[in-house]
C-alpha cells in the first residue's frame, strides 16, 4: 500500500457541476438584491429664521422633530422686522417663523413664499414681568404708580410683542407720559427686553409669557397678564420661502408642526395657544 498525495479524478463526481451552478446563481441573486435595494434618504437640514420669542421653543421642537424624521433645523433668531428685512435682501432661509402675521403676508404678496404654505403656528401672550417678588402686582397697578426707574419694552416697530406692549400702555394713557419721563427702555428684540428685566437694568419688562413660564406653568418672580382685549392677538405665522431648494422637506416639517401631538404639547407647555386650543 502506498501512502502520499492522491490525484483527483479527471472527471468530477456527478452533481458537482450542478451544485457549483446553483451556488453561483444564488450569489448573483444576493448581489443583485443588495445593488437594487432602496437606500435610506440622507438626512436634510432646513435653515429656519425664527422670531426671538419662539427660539427656545423651536429648539425643543427641533429635537423632537429630529428624532421622528432624522432631519435637522439650523436656527437663526432675531426680531421679526430684522428677519423680514434679511429675507427680502436674499438671506438663504428655507422657512420663516414670524412673531406676527403681517410680515409673512407681505412676503406672500411680494411672491417670496411658496403659495399656500402660510399658517398660524402659535398665538402668543404678553406679560409684564419682574424676576423679583412683589414688584409687579397681579392687576398691573404698578404702572399707574410709576414708582420705578425703568420698564423694558421691545421695539414696537420691529417686535410684535413690543407693539402689543405699546397698545397696552397707550390704552392706559401711559405711553406718552412714561416716554416723557424717560422711563421706557427699548430692547432691539424680545430677548434683549427680557435681558434688561432679568438683569435688573430695568425694574420690569413687557415680555412673552413663553420666556418666563417654567415647569408646570409656574412663573418665578412677579407678573401681570394684561387682558387680551387690551392688545391685538399676537398670531404668529410660519411660511415656506420661495427660494428654498428643499421644498418637500420644508413641507414635511410644516405638516409635522401642524399635526403632531408632540409638537402641540411642546408649544402649549411653552405658554402659547394654537388653533386647536
Amino acid at each position: 500500500m502506498k501512502y502520499g498525495s492522491q490525484r483527483c479524478p479527471r472527471n468530477p463526481p456527478a452533481g458537482l457541476h450542478s451544485r457549483r451552478a446553483g451556488f453561483a446563481a444564488a450569489l448573483l441573486v444576493v448581489l443583485l438584491s443588495v445593488s437594487f435595494a432602496p437606500r435610506p434618504a440622507a438626512a436634510a437640514e432646513l435653515r429656519v429664521a425664527v422670531a426671538a420669542n419662539f427660539l427656545g421653543t423651536l429648539q425643543k421642537l427641533a429635537q423632537s422633530y429630529a428624532k421622528s424624521s432624522g432631519n435637522t433645523l439650523s436656527l437663526s433668531g432675531g426680531s421679526t422686522g430684522q428677519l423680514y428685512a434679511q429675507i427680502r435682501q436674499g438671506a438663504p432661509f428655507d422657512l420663516f417663523l414670524s412673531a406676527d402675521r403681517r410680515r409673512p403676508q407681505l412676503l406672500e404678496s411680494q411672491g417670496l413664499t411658496v403659495a399656500g404654505s402660510r399658517f398660524t403656528y402659535a398665538i402668543g401672550t404678553l406679560v409684564l414681568w419682574s424676576p423679583r417678588a412683589g414688584v409687579v402686582d397681579p392687576r398691573g397697578r404698578v404702572l399707574q404708580r410709576a414708582d420705578f426707574r425703568f420698564i423694558a419694552v421691545a421695539d414696537p416697530g420691529n417686535a410684535p410683542y413690543g407693539a402689543a406692549a405699546q397698545q397696552v400702555l397707550t390704552g392706559l394713557g401711559l405711553w406718552d407720559r412714561l416716554n416723557r419721563e424717560k422711563k421706557i427702555v427699548i430692547g432691539t428684540n424680545i430677548t434683549q427686553t427680557w435681558q434688561f428685566a432679568a438683569s435688573g437694568n430695568a425694574d420690569m419688562g413687557f415680555v412673552a409669557l413663553s420666556q418666563v413660564i417654567g415647569q408646570r406653568g409656574r412663573i418665578q418672580g412677579s407678573y401681570w397678564l394684561p387682558p387680551q382685549s387690551q392688545y391685538q392677538p399676537i398670531a404668529q405665522d410660519a411660511v415656506i420661502l420661495a427660494r428654498t431648494t428643499k421644498r418637500a422637506t420644508a413641507e414635511a416639517f410644516e405638516r409635522w408642526l401642524r399635526t403632531s401631538r408632540a409638537a402641540a404639547a411642546i408649544i402649549h407647555d411653552a405658554g402659547y395657544r394654537t388653533g386647536n386650543r
